[in-house]
C-alpha cells in the first residue's frame, strides 16, 4: 500500500516550515491530524430503512463501515426510546484519513457554489468541526430526484495540536481554505 500523497506532503514540506514557525526542535512535537470523525443524527420519526440509506451513503463517502449508534436512554421530549437508532458515524485513522481530508479540501469545498472559505474558528484546543448540510457535495454520491430527504453531518478533524493558533497552521498548510478576516472595522456610534 502506498503512502497517501498529502501525507507525504506533510513529512516531507510541513513538518519542516511548522518546525519553524512553532519554534520547537522535535519533529514529533510538530501537531499532526489525528484522526477525522464524521456524524450524522437520524431523527426518530424517519422510517428504518433511512438509517440503512445513511449507512450507505456514508460507506461510500468514507471508503470505510460506518457504526449505527443507538439511543442509550429514553427521552419523551424528542420521542427517543432507548435502543433506537439516532445517529451513523465513522472514525478515520491512517490512509483513510489522509485520502479523505485530500479530497474534502480539494474537491468537496471548492466545488461548492459561492464557496468564499471555511470559518477560521477551532474548538479551542486544536480541532476543527464543519458542519455539511446535504451530502450530495462529495463526488461518490449520485444524486436521486426522488429521494425526499438529505443527509447532513458534521466532520470533525481531530489534530495533535495543543491550541488553536498552531491547529490552524497545521490545516492552512494541509490546505483547509480559511476564509479570509475582512478588514472592516465595525463602527459605532458614541451617544
Amino acid at each position: 500500500m502506498s503512502t497517501p500523497v498529502l501525507k507525504k506532503i506533510y513529512a516531507d514540506k510541513i513538518v519542516p516550515e511548522l518546525k519553524k514557525k512553532l519554534g520547537v526542535d522535535n519533529p514529533h512535537l510538530v501537531p499532526t491530524l489525528e484522526k477525522i470523525v464524521i456524524s450524522s443524527g437520524i431523527r426518530s420519526e424517519l422510517p428504518k430503512e433511512w438509517v440503512q440509506e445513511v449507512v450507505k451513503e456514508l460507506a461510500k463517502i468514507t471508503g470505510q463501515q460506518p457504526i449505527v449508534r443507538n439511543a442509550k436512554k429514553s427521552i419523551a421530549n424528542f420521542k427517543l426510546r432507548a435502543g433506537v437508532p439516532n445517529g451513523v458515524k465513522v472514525t478515520l485513522r491512517g490512509a483513510n484519513m489522509w485520502d479523505f481530508f485530500y479530497k474534502f479540501v480539494n474537491i468537496v469545498l471548492p466545488s461548492i457554489r459561492d464557496f468564499r472559505g471555511v470559518s477560521g474558528k477551532l474548538d479551542g484546543h486544536g480541532n476543527y468541526n464543519y458542519g455539511v448540510a446535504d451530502h450530495t457535495i462529495f463526488p461518490e454520491v449520485t444524486v436521486d430526484p426522488n429521494r425526499k430527504n438529505n443527509i447532513g453531518m458534521d466532520i470533525t478533524i481531530v489534530t495533535t495540536a495543543d491550541d488553536d493558533n498552531s491547529g490552524r497552521e497545521l490545516l492552512r498548510m494541509l490546505g483547509m481554505p480559511f476564509r479570509k478576516p475582512s478588514n472592516v472595522q465595525a463602527k459605532t456610534t458614541n451617544k
